[in-house]
């Protein structure tokens, strides 16, 4: 399973760990936005979504930090980079 395929085929949900004020400036529709600096304190929010999660950001860095952190708190979650990337999965869904 990779991001692309889980996005394409929409299989779980897509989080935004930008700020709130990126996320308000553009964003891949139907995603949720979770500031990175707010995952752990949103952690039982996060276990209610449908996984795998799929988390994005500007360029991936923080979506990768993300990924990571939640990975050890037991997601299934993958890193689909900008949410840029993301928005064109979207636009090929199956």
């Amino acid at each position: 399973m990779n991001a692309e395929k889980i996005i394409k085929e929409m299989q779980g949900t897509i989080v935004d760990v930008r700020t709130t004020d990126e996320f308000n400036e553009g964003n891949a529709s139907g995603t949720i936005n979770v500031p990175l600096h707010e995952i752990q304190s949103r952690i039982d929010e996060l276990k209610k979504l449908k996984q795998p999660l799929v988390l994005c950001c500007a360029s991936g860095n923080r979506s990768g930090r993300a990924t990571q952190f939640l990975s050890q708190q037991g997601f299934e979650c993958y890193n689909g980079g900008s949410w840029l990337t993301v928005k064109y999965y979207k636009s090929q869904t199956i």
